[in-house]
Order: structure tokens, then sequence, then C-alpha cells
């Protein structure tokens, strides 16, 4: 089927971004009100590493329901239902005496607000062609600087307020974004209709997408689990104040959110394997230099790079997945978003567990370096074995619909 499209790409850019980043403002921001929650609740390391990770969780099993409802029913129409969805779990947590069970429920349910991958992404990808989909994916997906205002904000504001009063004003923002998207974004003429999504069996069979999922686990898993910690690892690890220690926590985010942009473009011009194959390296590197606890100042200079870094492989992830799937696009961001959420949940976990049985970080991060090695060493085998690990050929050669796709194999 022939797409035309969209007569808005710009606004709809546009709504989708701000769809993205409020979503993701709200998706970490037990993570940037962790400290004040654990220092009120009395939880120990394990129970903090868990408490901000579960939002993640949220995302993660949302996405990938919420990519296939986006493809069946129009991601304008899923992306304005979650947005409305997000005023439950902000109303319990500014009105509810919560424990921490009820408050793991609230994340939980607040975590949803992470599926805004599966239909803002999409939602701007259907606007525009093949050969500016890492762009337009790396500008959509910059949104995740909603990190760095959750962080600048939420801390400062619960200090004079309290965390309980923070996700109460958390539903300001929500209202106007939510009649902003209403407004101004529109569906790309030619969404895939029911019978286009009915092949997503098929794809689910593909060992590419599987590959994707793991490797976005590692870049953006890496992300999202480091914004989400990071407070409480500079307070707990540097003995940071809460609002010192969410301002670095919001640059990190930032220098992660501005890296994913160009990522894509990078991608875009040299290909998602090459890039990738440079990440993966600097990812594991960090994580070990992390792992033997550097001084504050270079400390802080790496965590800086490492989000960089991990930024930037989000971008050339996601360089790929719309051309190698551009008839699925909501199913394949939607797993491979849910895949990176998770590993976005379990980065936390592994700190936390780490810090409650040997009293500090080193051993989680030396496993985090191995994970990203892995990832590295297997991307390198798949290139070799298969002659070059080039999905977008097949892709081309089946379908004669992805011709970026094809210009974007390793090596070119």
């Amino acid at each position: 089927m022939t797409r035309r499209l969209s007569r808005t790409p710009l606004t709809t850019l546009i709504a989708a971004f701000l769809h993205f980043d409020t979503c993701f403002a709200l998706w970490v921001l037990l993570g940037a009100l962790g400290i004040f929650i654990a220092q009120s609740l009395k939880l120990s390391p394990a129970e903090q590493g868990f408490l901000v990770a579960v939002p993640t969780l949220g995302g993660s099993l949302a996405r990938f329901p919420m990519g296939i409802l986006g493809d069946r029913f129009g991601y304008k129409r899923m992306g304005t239902l979650l947005l409305l969805f997000l005023f439950l779990p902000l109303l319990a947590g500014w009105l509810l005496p919560l424990n921490f069970p009820a408050l793991l429920a609230v994340g939980l349910l607040l975590g949803c607000a992470g599926s805004s991958f599966a239909v803002a992404l999409p939602l701007a990808s259907r606007c525009y062609p093949a050969e500016r989909q890492g762009l337009v994916m790396g500008i959509t997906a910059a949104g995740n600087m909603g990190t760095v205002i959750a962080n600048l904000a939420a801390p400062t504001l619960a200090r004079s307020y309290g965390w309980h009063t923070v996700m109460g004003l958390a539903m300001i923002p929500l209202a106007l974004v939510l009649l902003v998207f209403v407004l101004l974004s529109r569906e790309a003429e030619g969404t895939p209709t029911k019978e286009d999504a009915q092949p997503s069996r098929a794809i689910l069979k593909s060992a590419d997408l599987w590959w994707f999922c793991f490797f976005y686990s590692i870049t953006f898993g890496g992300f999202v689990g480091l914004s989400t910690f990071l407070p409480l690892f500079l307070h707990n690890q540097y003995g940071l104040s809460a609002v010192n220690a969410g301002l670095l926590t919001a640059l990190a985010s930032l220098a992660g959110s501005l890296a994913r942009p160009l990522g894509g473009y990078l991608a875009d011009r040299l290909s998602g394997t090459f890039m990738l194959n440079i990440v993966f390296s600097l990812v594991a590197a960090s994580y070990a230099l992390l792992g033997c606890v550097p001084p504050l100042g270079l400390g802080i200079c790496l965590i800086l790079f490492l989000l960089a870094i991990l930024g930037t492989g989000n971008g050339a992830v996601f360089q790929l997945v719309p051309l190698r799937f551009p008839r699925q696009i909501g199913l394949a961001t939607g797993l491979v978003g849910a895949c990176g959420g998770l590993g976005g949940f379990l980065l936390p976990s592994l700190l936390g567990e780490a810090k409650q049985v040997s009293g500090g970080y080193s051993v989680g991060l030396i496993g985090l370096a191995l994970l990203a090695l892995v990832a590295l060493i297997s991307l390198r085998l798949l290139m070799s074995l298969r002659s070059g690990w080039q999905p977008e050929q097949r892709l081309a050669a089946s379908t004669g619909q992805s011709p970026a796709y094809s210009r974007s194999r390793s090596g070119s």
C-alpha cells in the first residue's frame, strides 16, 4: 500500500516530542523523588533500588500491547488515552497516605507512561520518508530529556512542599500537554489498518527483532536505569544532597537526551551497526571504570560520558528498527522498547542488591560492563557469521520498500 505523508509532519513531530517528554518525566518521577521517599519510609538499599525500578517495569509491560493497539486503532487515539490514564496514579500519589507496597502499585501504574514510546515514535515516524528515519526518531525520542525536567524540578519542590505535593503538581503540565497533543497531532495518511497489522506473528519469529531487543536493553536500559537510580547512587556513593544529586542527574540525562538524535543522524550516515560497535565498546569501558570507585570529579565525568554514549546507542538502534519493520512499526517499537525498559528495570535492582550484599556498587557496575561486552561480541559475531549482519539487504530484496535501510548496512 502506498502511503502518502501527513500534511502537517512538523506539528505532529512537535506533538509527539511533547508527549514523549512529558511521559518520560512522569516515568522517572519516583526516581527523582527517591531520596525523599526513602527517608520518609525508611527504605533499605534493596528497597530503594526496587522502588525506582518498578515504574520502568510498568512501562515495559505496557509498551508491547500499546504498540499493537496503536497499529490497530491509531497512535493519536492511544496516545490521548494514555495521557488521560496517567492522572489516576498522580492523584493517588498526591492524596493517599501510601506505605511501601501501595507506593509500588502507584509506581507500576505511573510506569505506564513509558509506553508513550510505542505511540509517540510511530506517530512521528510515519510522517517522514525512510531516509530521514534516524533523525526523526532521534528528535522524537530526545523527549527522554523529560528526565532532566523531573530531576531539576522534583527535588527542589519536594524539599519545600513534600513529595506527595510534587505528584499533584505534575498534573498541571500533563493537562497542558494533553491539550496540545489533541490539537497538533495528526495520523499520517495510510496508517496501517487492522488488515495491515495481521503479519505480527511473522515478525515475532524474526531473529533480527530479538537482537534489536537485546541491544536496546543495553543502551536504553542503561540510560533509563541510570537516570532513575543516579540520585540514590550519588547520594549513597558520594554523599551528595538530594538537590545536588538531582542537578547532576539532570545534567547527565540532558547529555544522553541530546546525544540520541546525534546517534540517529550518524547512523543514517555511517550505519547503525557501525555506531553500535563503538557504543558497546565505550559503554563497557565506562562501567568498568565506574566500578573502580573513582573520585567524585572523575566519577561525574564518567557518568556524563556514559549517559551520552548510551543516548547515541539509542539513536543507532532506532535508526534500524523502523526501516527493518516498516509495516509493523508500532509492534516492533513496542516490543523493542519494552525490552529496553526491562533492562532499565533490572539495572537499579541489580545495583541496589549489590549495595545490600557487598556494601558498594562495584560488583554491579562490573557486571554491567561484562554485559555490554557480551553485546559487543554478539554483534561482531553476527556480522562475521552472516558475512556482515545485513538484515536490511534481505528486507530490500523481499519488499523493495526500504532502500534507505539497505544503504545503512555494516561497512557502507
